[in-house]
Parts: structure tokens; C-alpha cells; sequence
């Protein structure tokens, strides 16, 4: 397709190097610095479905949801104070990942994820100890601060160890333990909710210091990526690891283009500054855009609000719990199906199958319960079969973004960034992904409230929009080494315009090496 541009690999460099069993096992320790972020998300939506945790916390919430039977359905857990418990997270996650920028630069990607662990512990403690609002909300500002930290470098250190070859089922790795994270934390809440005496709350929020421990821990025993020893000036360390995690000795090319893309960065004294130049026009693009699209894809709304959202569609509380646990296991299952396809079929497939697959699901899901529920939110009886057929498509909903939009949100910006505006490129999208994940949290309950059924088209009107922008301005990246993905703008039918041949040091991708000035 000549009208979306490309990448001619005839031009590019195959660097040698294998899947070593130290590289796997290295990125799936890192990959579970998801897990704290996917257990947040699944977590937090059953808890606020639990009638002793809103009795304590949230008592007129309560009052409306279990005692007034006459509450329209769509406004029944509609209060401000409810949505910041859930919301206040996102935004401090906004706050420290900006912060995380600079730890990860200066002291590399491992530091930035035991900062974020640490952080993320102290917060579930305070969470399951919490007597009241105030400490839920603390608790969850200090998890924020660990989500931050993790998701900057996670996704970074992801891609920055794996072979080309392989960098976008590693990375994806990061993705699966958030679904993996949010299929825990429901199964958890399901069981956590019948303890008698109404305290299983306190265990699904403290056991959020599980996951926060497994990153902690297994940031202490990884090593540091190559791109980030040489950052620190660590070459001899940095050729060896390289040699180590590429399986091979002849690593020579891979390790003078790091240490070349690391000389050039050094001359970058604002990499804030620098990501408005001209030739990173689309690097930016990209790290606003695509994580504002994948929370407009409408899918932390069924994430967060599972329970709640099964609930108001005519489930009982526990079979409510129960359907978040169906769609957390669809989520898992259909990670792994974009692990396995994103580096044969490519970035753009999935990201296109994906997005029409939740335009349609959204249009029915839409249909159905507009159909039933009307403009006054009053379902009648609502017969068992109508709700399944709801929750089957959801399903299929939650599979299209889990294979494409939920995996590549993340891989797609952490893999196009030159070394210079790595670190500020990857914390603008986890701040763009965290300020708009705060804005739909905040708000959800109260579009639910006066948009009703229309909320799902409001969201399928934004995966419309998405799929034609990835259609136009997304190249595909599929297969190409993390350092020569400029080439890939210069031949791109609208970001050469911005990306040309001149744009990196007057023609020359790389700076000098041993042999002087590598044309590429």
C-alpha cells in the first residue's frame, strides 16, 4: 500500500543475534512490572461493587445502589467522591512519570522500576490498613507513583533488550501481565467478596503488595540494558552484556550504532525542548496520539467499572464479579494471540482487524441495551439470555482491543524513539496515557448518567477515527532494528515531509565511529 508509506528492508541492517534463554527469561521478569498496573485496574472496579466497602467508605453510595430499587439504572453509582478514590491514581502516575524520565536516564531503567515497586508496596499497605477516605486516597496517590515509574521504563527496557527480531512479542509481555494482573484481581475479588464479616475488601486492596514485591525484587536482579550502560559511559560493560544477550560474539555494528545513537543524544541538552524540532514531528505525533486513542477506545471503562457495568445491566452482585472474571480471562488469551502475530503479521493488521472488531461490538452493544433500557434506564425484567448476549459481545469487544490497541499502546511508541528523546518521548505517552486514563475514570460515571446507551457510540465514533489515522499515518515497524527506525519516516508518504535525509546530522544516521562516518 504506496498510500501509507513503508519501510524498504533492502536498505536496512540485520544485526546478528539469537533468543537466548537469558534474554527471555531477563524480559518476562521485567514484563511483571505490569502486573501492578493490570491488578490496580482490576482490583479497584470490584472493590467499589462491594456493598461493606461502600458502606464504610462511601455511604450514600450505598444508600442509592442497594436501598432506593427506584434509581435509574444508569445513574446508580454516579458520585464524585467514588470516582476519585478510582481516579486519583492516574494522576499521580501523570506526576511521577515525568519525574521517572530523569531517574531513568541517569541511573537506568532498573532503578526507575524498584522506585516504582517500593512506591507501589507502601501504597497497598496503606490501602488494606485504610480506616478512612483520606488514607484510600493517599494510598492510592503513593500507587500512582509506582505505576508511573514502572510504565516509563518497563516498555523502554522491553525493548531495548530484545532482538529486533523478537521486540514485539518481548514487549508485549508487558501487556500480558496487566491482563494477567486485572484476571487476578477478579478472580480475587469473586472470592473475596463472600468472606463473612464484609472485610475481604482490605484483602483485595492489600494484596496488591504481591506484584508490587515481584517487581521490587526482580529489579534488584536484572541487569541493565546496553543502550543504558553506554548512556552512563559503562562501554566495555555495556559490549560485553550485548554479547551475552545477543548470544553471539560478533555484536561489533549493533554495539558502535548504540554507542554512535548515545554520542548524538549527548549533544541533546534538552530533550524536552528538542522533541518540538522539525524531524521529530512524528515521534511526537505518535506519543500524544496513540495513548489518547487507546483510552478513547472506551476500554478502562469496562475494565474499571466490570462489576459495576454488569450490575447495571441486570446482574446480581456476585455474578457481577463473575463476568469480570470472564472478560479478564479473554483479555489473557488474547494477548497471547497478539504475541504470537505481531512480529509476522505486522503492526498496522492488528491494530486495523482490531479496531473494526470493537466498532461493531460497540454499535450492538449499544443497540442492546438501548433497546432495553431506554432514556429512563429502566430495564423492566430483564430476561437472562438478553444480558449474555451482552457480555458475549463485550467479550469479543475486550479480545479486538486486547490483540491490538491494549499491547501496541505500548509497544509502538517505545520502539520508534531515537535514544535522545527516549526517556521525555516515552514520558509524554505514559503521561498523555495516565492524564486521559484520570479524565475518562473521572468522568465515566457521570457520561453513564446522562448519555446512557450512547456512551458506547460516543466511544465508537473515537475507534472509527483511531483506525483511519493508523490507516494514514502509522508505517509499519515490524522487523526493524530499534536504531534505524528513522528510515522508516523518510519513505513514509506524509512524515518525509518532516523526516528528511538531512534531518539526521546532514544525511548521516550515525555519528563517527572507529572507521569515521557510517552512511546509512
Amino acid at each position: 500500500m504506496p498510500a501509507v508509506g513503508g519501510f524498504d528492508k533492502g536498505t536496512g541492517r540485520a544485526y546478528p543475534g539469537n533468543l537466548t534463554p537469558y534474554v527471555t527469561v531477563t524480559c518476562v521478569v521485567a514484563a511483571m512490572g505490569g502486573l501492578i498496573f493490570g491488578y490496580d485496574i482490576g482490583i479497584s472496579g470490584g472493590v467499589t461493587s462491594m456493598a461493606p466497602f461502600l458502606k464504610k467508605f462511601f455511604p450514600s453510595v450505598y444508600r442509592k445502589a442497594a436501598l432506593d430499587k427506584s434509581t435509574n439504572q444508569y445513574c446508580k453509582f454516579d458520585s464524585e467522591t467514588l470516582t476519585l478514590f478510582t481516579s486519583s491514581l492516574y494522576l499521580a502516575a501523570l506526576l511521577s512519570s515525568l519525574v521517572a524520565s530523569t531517574v531513568t536516564r541517569k541511573f537506568g531503567r532498573k532503578y526507575s522500576m524498584l522506585f516504582g515497586g517500593l512506591l507501589f508496596c507502601a501504597g497497598a499497605i496503606i490501602n488494606g490498613a485504610a480506616k478512612g477516605v483520606w488514607m484510600l486516597i493517599l494510598g492510592r496517590i503513593l500507587l500512582g507513583f509506582g505505576i508511573g515509574f514502572a510504565n516509563q521504563s518497563v516498555p523502554l527496557y522491553l525493548s531495548e533488550m530484545a532482538p529486533y527480531k523478537y521486540r514485539g512479542a518481548l514487549n508485549i509481555g508487558f501487556q500480558l501481565s496487566i491482563t494477567i494482573g486485572i484476571l487476578v484481581a477478579n478472580i480475587l475479588n469473586y472470592f473475596f467478596a463472600k468472606i463473612k464479616g464484609g472485610w475481604g475488601w482490605r484483602l483485595s486492596l492489600g494484596g496488591a503488595v504481591v506484584p508490587a514485591l515481584i517487581i521490587t525484587i526482580g529489579s534488584l536482579i536484572l541487569p541493565d540494558t546496553p543502550n543504558s550502560m553506554i548512556e552512563r559511559g559503562q562501554h566495555e560493560a555495556a559490549k560485553t552484556k550485548l554479547r551475552r544477550i545477543r548470544g553471539v560474539d560478533d555484536v561489533e555494528e549493533e554495539f558502535q550504532d548504540l554507542v554512535s545513537a548515545s554520542e548524538a543524544s549527548k549533544l541533546v541538552e534538552h530533550p524536552w525542548r528538542n522533541l518540538l524540532q522539525k524531524k521529530y514531528r512524528p515521534h511526537l505525533t505518535m506519543a500524544i496520539l496513540i495513548p489518547f486513542f487507546q483510552q478513547l477506545t472506551g476500554i478502562n471503562v469496562i475494565m474499571f467499572y466490570a462489576p459495576v457495568l454488569f450490575q447495571t445491566i441486570g446482574f446480581k452482585s456476585d455474578a457481577s464479579l463473575m463476568s469480570a472474571v470472564i472478560t479478564g480471562g479473554v483479555n489473557v488469551v488474547a494477548t497471547l494471540v497478539s504475541i504470537y502475530g505481531v512480529d509476522k503479521w505486522g503492526r498496522r493488521f492488528l491494530f486495523l482487524e482490531g479496531g473494526t472488531q470493537m466498532l461493531i461490538c460497540q454499535i450492538i452493544v449499544a443497540t442492546c441495551i438501548g433497546v432495553k433500557f431506554g432514556v429512563d434506564g429502566n430495564p423492566g425484567e430483564l430476561p437472562k439470555w438478553y444480558a449474555i448476549v451482552v457480555v458475549l459481545f463485550i467479550c469479543v469487544y475486550v479480545a479486538g482491543f486486547a490483540w491490538s490497541w491494549g499491547p501496541l499502546g505500548w509497544l509502538v511508541p517505545s520502539e520508534i524513539f531515537p535514544l535522545e528523546i527516549r526517556s521525555a518521548a516515552q514520558s509524554i505517552n505514559v503521561s498523555v496515557n495516565m492524564l486521559f486514563t484520570f479524565i475518562i475514570a473521572q468522568i465515566f460515571l457521570n457520561m453513564l448518567c446522562h448519555m446512557k446507551f450512547g456512551l458506547f457510540l460516543f466511544f465508537a465514533f473515537f475507534v472509527l477515527v483511531m483506525s483511519f489515522f493508523i490507516y494514514f499515518f502509522l508505517p509499519e515497524t515490524k522487523g526493524i532494528p530499534i536504531e534505524e527506525m528513522s528510515e522508516v519516516w523518510k519513505r513514509h508518504w506524509f512524515w518525509s515531509r518532516y523526516v528528511t535525509a538531512d534531518s539526521y546530522n546532514n544525511g548521516l544516521e550515525m555519528a563517527k565511529d572507529n572507521n569515521g562516518v557510517k552512511n546509512v
